[in-house]
């Protein structure tokens, strides 16, 4: 991360009236924010995710045409091909997250930011509420800009979704809360590896090595109960795969992974020493 030069607690940057370990969720939040925009990496990543999904879609849409068979055709998706590029788009943000704490260890910045917010749970939040609003906010512009730009690349034998369509309009909005889901997955893996290789290893193993591996082992069903195949199979899609997780089970599904997560990032902090 970058000096903490006009962050709350130092003298370039301290409110009236407080000290060190006498900040709330708004000051922590400021911190995090000064650091956040303060990375090159930030702008990099998101423009990435933004070129990347719109040119996936787009590319993927031009390309598409009605299957020949009747059983093809019963689950064409035009929508699913359209958001492709949310398994570009997961990667990136993934990465971003856990380099937002990985970072500060590596730098050793972390120290001064636990100096001055002492309420470690606190800073974890401020953390995860501002990447993740950051994220979130992204990932729905380019979900839809993702949509309507894919829409216009299709060819006239292909009948264009509509966001009136029926699950067409969930599932271009939970593209891009799943985005800012695997964000805040990716802050806390950080934050227990603390390490950037380990880190963005979990991530990749856990998004990309174990579904794969659990379908050669154990078939589709634990499989399904991945995030990678729920955000393929179930939210992504207006037309969920029959063996895999509804819209709603799947999105409930990944809440509870990122609460646990972030769960257990919280309690890592606590207990160990920076």
């Amino acid at each position: 991360m970058t000096s903490l030069t006009g962050v709350p607690g130092t003298a370039a940057g301290a409110a009236p009236g407080t000290g060190p370990g006498h900040y709330g969720l708004a000051h922590a939040a400021r911190m995090e924010w000064i650091k956040l925009r303060s990375l090159r990496s930030t702008v990099w990543a998101l423009l990435l995710v933004v070129v990347g999904m719109i040119a996936i879609g787009v590319v993927t849409m031009a390309n598409t045409s009605v299957p020949s068979s009747a059983a093809a055709r019963a689950t064409f998706d035009p929508t699913n091909n359209v958001l492709a590029g949310v398994a570009l788009g997961q990667l990136v943000v993934g990465v971003l997250g856990v380099l937002s704490m990985t970072s500060e260890y590596s730098s050793g910045t972390i120290r001064a930011t636990l100096a001055a917010i002492p309420n470690r749970p606190l800073v974890l939040a401020a953390k995860t509420a501002v990447l993740g609003l950051v994220t979130l906010a992204v990932g729905e512009v380019v979900a839809f800009v993702t949509f309507f730009a894919g829409r216009a690349a299709l060819t006239d034998a292909v009948t264009a979704p509509s966001l009136g369509d029926p699950g067409v309009f969930r599932a271009v909005v939970l593209a891009g809360v799943y985005l800012a889901q695997v964000t805040l997955i990716g802050i806390g893996l950080g934050a227990l590896t603390r390490h950037t290789a380990g880190g963005i290893g979990a991530l990749v193993g856990v998004f990309y090595v174990l579904p794969a591996a659990t379908v050669g082992l154990a078939g589709v069903t634990v499989a399904s109960y991945f995030p990678t195949t729920i955000a393929a199979n179930s939210l992504a899609v207006a037309k969920p795969v029959a063996d895999c997780l509804s819209p709603w089970t799947g999105f409930g599904m990944l809440c509870l992974y990122t609460t646990a997560t972030l769960a257990a990032a919280g309690w890592s902090l606590t207990r160990r020493d920076a």
